[in-house]
């Protein structure tokens, strides 16, 4: 087997690579480093000078996941801008459309049980993407008297895991839970109840 990692020159991303490919068909507990190693087409020990261990290799594939995440939510948010609320419900669908489109990253970054406090790195992104949303829930409510505001952190919270919860049930293939209705319209009109709910948006909005 050609050793792939040292050809292309970047034997690091090689394995992050092939731990995105095993995660996607095994999960994130399924393989083992000696396995990406010989996918990779390198020996374990080759491995170890770039990943202490399989937690290190997972933890690089959630960072970079986080990354592309934070890229998509932020041009999305950017797009809609100056709606408010357009933003707000954008930055919900690029959510969906990043757990379809990158389903390793997805469940490196959520299913494998790696903390975000992993490494400085790690814990940068996932707070540069959770920025975005909070970011756009402090845009939202900008209209409301700071005593009657609620917390920007609990809005985009409480928007994260109703996105969450519809990737888990209706978008990634999860077994007897399918829905008369595409996801994006699930979120789209939670995202909506939700806000009238706390007067963020009015009723015929």
């Amino acid at each position: 087997m050609a050793k792939r990692g040292y050809h292309h020159g970047n034997l690091r991303q090689a394995l992050v690579e092939t731990a995105l490919k095993l995660i996607e068909e095994k999960g994130p507990t399924g393989f083992t480093l000696s396995e990406a190693a010989k996918q990779t087409g390198v020996t374990p020990a080759a491995v170890y000078r770039h990943f202490r261990g399989r937690e290190d290799l997972i933890a690089e594939a959630a960072r970079q996941g986080y990354t592309i995440f934070a890229d998509l939510i932020e041009y999305a948010y950017d797009k809609e801008q100056p709606s408010a609320l357009a933003s707000f419900e954008a930055t919900g669908r690029a959510y969906l459309a990043f757990a379809r489109k990158f389903p390793g990253h997805y469940v490196a970054m959520f299913e494998s049980g790696i903390s975000h406090n992993h490494s400085p790195e790690l814990a940068a992104a996932a707070a540069r993407a959770l920025g975005v949303l909070e970011r756009a829930a402090a845009d939202l409510s900008a209209h409301i008297p700071p005593d009657r505001r609620p917390p920007a952190s609990m809005v985009s919270a409480h928007i994260w895991a109703l996105s969450h919860g519809v990737v888990e049930l209706f978008s990634r293939g999860s077994p007897g839970t399918k829905s008369p209705f595409a996801p994006e319209d699930l979120l789209e009109s939670g995202i909506g109840i939700y806000l009238r709910g706390l007067g963020l948006i009015k009723p015929d909005e």
